[in-house]
């Protein structure tokens, strides 16, 4: 039978406690050869409004050694607005409020379809972990202070999982909306017995602490690099750094890079997703400053020493030297490594607990030859 499971079973079997270790895992797989993933994939077609887009994203992977392998497909119309004084991208698939995204599960062995499931929660948790794994090896031993940039469902697991890895005591919070930020400050005081408070200037979550987490939908910059204070450990999910975070950022932790095709060592990309576009000089695409942003590790241009996760952990080498260093860590473009690792999780819990809706597998197989 193939299961389908919704957001709220999977958030009954999978915890952060179990998501760190599955992705460290499978990122050692990756590196060791054992597992393998290639980039996200965007395909985009100008809707026919003037502000929208369709985009088709994908990110796929597995491991010998997990005997997993899964696809997560997301479909959207992207648009982006002024929010708050800063430029936000938003999606919707129907209409605004619902989404659209789905993790197939796989068999290695057989091949057999053993689950579909929703990838929301999975989603957060996910995120939230890599930014755990990177505090885990680059932050420093001792951090206690959080400066968070957003106040949504990124801020909540990637507390979640930083606190796992660092004793936490105090946190600040900025994002636009004040009721927001002090409900998320109130909440999170209670749930971790830590002291919160929300801020009024985003600049005050720079001041006297150890790490900074950029955790908004914002499609341009977030980082400000010149209000960084030296210590402090950075992880930014939605939107990037600007220039001046990568003229001081002293180390840059990767956690790692999805291999090239066989045959093709020269099509490796270090880029964090790769995209396709119809219509390339339609209007539509002045109107998106994502589609302008990019990831990608430091240069020789840049003074950051670039580290990656798998150096880290083969060779015992520390990623932070010094504890005036600011330190930075990202995924990669290793998204359909993480997807396998942590559906695999969920599965397993799921039949444990007899949890979803069975499907008869033969909907889901044909007798003529594709």
């Amino acid at each position: 039978m193939t299961l389908l499971l919704n957001n709220d079973e999977v958030a009954q079997v999978l915890t952060m406690a179990q998501t760190l270790p599955a992705l460290e895992q499978s990122y050692v797989d990756l590196a060791n050869g054992d597992g393998v993933c290639r980039p996200r994939i965007d395909i985009r077609i100008p809707t026919g409004e003037e502000d929208r887009v369709y985009q088709w994203g994908t990110m796929e992977g597995g491991s010998a050694k997990s005997g997993y392998f899964a696809i997560r497909t997301k479909s959207d119309v992207i648009y982006e607005q002024e929010y708050g004084g800063t430029r936000t991208q938003e999606k919707y698939c129907v209409r605004p409020g619902l989404f659209c995204g789905l993790v197939f599960l796989f068999r290695v062995r057989d091949g057999e379809l053993l689950a579909i499931m929703n990838d929301g929660y999975l989603q957060h948790v996910r995120v939230g972990a890599d930014s755990g794994i990177g505090v885990k090896y680059a932050a420093a031993p001792d951090a206690s202070r959080i400066g968070m940039l957003g106040s949504g469902g990124m801020a909540r697991t990637h507390l979640e999982s930083i606190t796992l890895v660092r004793d936490i005591r105090s946190l600040k919070v900025y994002s636009p909306t004040r009721a927001n930020r002090e409900a998320y400050a109130a909440e999170m005081a209670e749930r971790y017995g830590i002291e919160a408070v929300a801020v009024e200037d985003p600049r005050e979550v720079y001041r006297d602490v150890d790490i900074l987490c950029g955790c908004t939908d914002a499609a341009g910059e977030v980082i400000r690099g010149e209000w960084l204070e030296p210590g402090t450990h950075i992880t930014c999910v939605g939107g990037r750094p600007d220039r001046t975070t990568y003229e001081r950022v002293d180390t840059w932790l990767r956690l790692g890079t999805a291999p090239a095709p066989r045959g093709h060592e020269d099509w490796r990309t270090t880029e964090e997703n790769l995209v396709y576009a119809a219509c390339p000089d339609a209007e539509v695409w002045s109107r998106h400053a994502s589609d302008r942003r990019t990831r990608r590790p430091p240069t020789e241009d840049n003074r950051a020493r670039l580290v990656h996760l798998d150096e880290l952990l083969s060779s015992g080498a520390v990623a932070r030297t010094t504890p005036e260093e600011i330190t930075y860590s990202e995924r990669g473009n290793i998204q359909g490594a993480q997807f396998h690792a942590v559906a695999g999780v969920i599965y397993e819990a799921a039949v444990g607990e007899s949890l979803g809706r069975e499907l008869p597998t033969e909907w889901f197989l044909q007798d003529i030859r594709d």
